[in-house]
């Protein structure tokens, strides 16, 4: 693989067999960080689980205390009554079958989460096919399948991610961009790390985090040493 002259640069400056303790990674992914942009910190997260069985998934949400530095645009799925409030609580858009019929007839996809009211999810299931793949079908677990609605649309602006295992059992998760510094990724670190742990399946055996990494954008891999909390 092809790699670039920053990217190179920035490799030699970790150490690939270290386990690194958070505030010493993050100041490392700042520090190495050489795009003309602001990347996107993200965590990649192994568990020793099997996310095949029911009773081993890993999956949640939670609010970072510094959000994610991401715009999210929110379709909010709810009765007519409901459309105003859900716009003023911040949705991109409110509605009901208008929506569907969007995604459905011109593959419309101007959003980053969907959040729909319980009494919706009869309308919203016919999404399935599309939505599931995407990762963008609200979920009970993931909070975004509520009745409050407008919490729930508060939430996602203020920087909410979901959490889940894919097909290799890791957990991939933004936790910032590279501006907010190593201070407030750690924090957003520690968040993430915390409601992973409060999440173990109790079928969980072994070791449940393998392994934990955190990369920016167009950066290398820093290992982290997951073991011990900040």
């Amino acid at each position: 693989m092809f790699r670039g002259k920053n990217y190179k640069e920035s490799a030699k400056l970790i150490d690939k067999q270290t386990l690194y303790e958070p505030q010493e990674a993050f100041n490392l992914v700042v520090s190495t960080s050489k795009a003309k942009f602001d990347e996107t910190v993200e965590l990649h997260v192994k568990l020793g689980v099997d996310g095949r069985h029911a009773d081993q998934q890993v999956r949640g949400a939670i609010v970072l205390p510094h959000g994610t530095g991401k715009s999210v645009r929110v379709l909010c799925f709810c009765k007519p009554e409901k459309v105003d409030e859900a716009l003023a609580a911040g949705a991109d858009f409110a509605g009901g079958m208008e929506y569907v019929e969007k995604i459905q007839k011109e593959n419309w996809f101007e959003f980053d989460t969907v959040i729909a009211s319980p009494d919706m999810m009869g309308t919203v299931g016919r999404l399935g096919k599309v939505l599931g793949p995407k990762g963008l079908m609200p979920s009970p677990k993931a909070g975004t399948v509520t009745p409050n609605v407008t919490q729930a649309i508060s939430e996602a602006k203020a920087g909410k991610v979901e959490y889940r295992l894919d097909k290799t059992n890791i957990i991939h998760c933004p936790i910032g961009k590279v501006s907010f510094g190593a201070d407030k990724l750690v924090e957003n670190y520690t968040a993430l790390i915390g409601a992973i742990n409060k999440a173990k399946p109790a079928a969980s055996k072994g070791q449940y985090i393998k392994s934990c990494v955190t990369a920016a954008t167009m950066g290398p891999g820093i290992k982290i040493n997951a073991q011990k909390q900040v």
